[in-house]
């Protein structure tokens, strides 16, 4: 399935891939800043999210094809891919399929799924499946608006937080979640063997306010890749690249810089 994008700019092609709760538009501020700096940057919708419709012939869906296929559609090669949250699992989805096409990862905001879920994150999910099951849409919108935005987020952010993740849960209660295709990633020790076969240079980061889980799986997923310490990006919450875009560009360029001239 070919996804929905935005794109801008020229250069070093970098495909922002976003997290569950939001979809593409959460890069609207990121695509100028980047297009300026002589990168194409490149936003996705990931399937069942944004534009990017869930087949209703029941077909399970492969979101890391996907995003390889619409990279071969856009003749993008040589790509670096930028995922928060479960952005950052379908990029590390994508370069365990497709190693060769992939020179560099920036992950944010990410949590193994086999990780124990800490009361915080248990809470933040009870409090969403809760509000759905007694059809109150509202209130699912503000459990996870308060859940996945640090305190200090302002009222833009909020109401594009707001927007993006009451979109998804439209969408989820009309069509239901998509039944996934197996993970190339495996599970547990798969998992973990899988990502150490990885050589592209990563960065692995954090929102200085999220949950303990992603400081916790980030720090693992750094392990994994050789990446060196986590980077905590200042005054964000779990949805840092939305709620600190210049922070967050400047060092998605800053690691861009540090790469290999691009192959070709």
């Amino acid at each position: 399935m070919l996804l929905p994008h935005d794109e801008a700019g020229r250069g070093r092609p970098v495909v922002l891939l976003h997290a569950r709760p939001t979809d593409r538009t959460m890069w609207r501020a990121h695509l100028p800043l980047l297009a300026d700096a002589g990168v194409r940057a490149i936003a996705l919708d990931l399937p069942g999210h944004g534009d990017a419709r869930v087949p209703d012939d029941g077909r399970a869906v492969a979101p890391w094809t996907d995003v390889l296929d619409t990279l071969d559609h856009l003749g993008a090669e040589g790509v670096v891919l930028a995922g928060n949250s479960l952005g950052a699992l379908v990029a590390l989805q994508a370069a365990v399929t497709a190693p060769e096409r992939v020179e560099g990862l920036v992950l944010v905001g990410y949590r193994p799924h086999d990780q124990p879920a800490s009361p915080q994150l248990r809470a933040a999910w009870d409090a969403e499946r809760t509000a759905l099951a007694a059809g109150d849409l509202d209130a699912a919108v503000t459990a996870g608006v308060e859940a996945w935005t640090s305190p200090g987020a302002t009222g833009g952010v909020r109401a594009h937080a707001a927007r993006m993740l009451r979109a998804r849960l439209t969408q989820q209660l009309a069509h239901g979640e998509p039944t996934l295709a197996a993970d190339p990633l495996g599970e547990g020790g798969e998992g973990t063997a899988a990502l150490r076969t990885l050589t592209a240079p990563a960065l692995v980061g954090v929102g200085e306010h999220d949950m303990p889980d992603f400081f916790e799986g980030g720090e693992g997923l750094a392990r994994d890749l050789g990446a060196g310490r986590t980077v905590v990006i200042p005054a964000a919450g779990h949805l840092a690249p939305l709620e600190q875009p210049a922070a967050f560009c400047t060092l998605l360029l800053d690691f861009i810089r540090r790469l290999p001239e691009q192959r070709r």
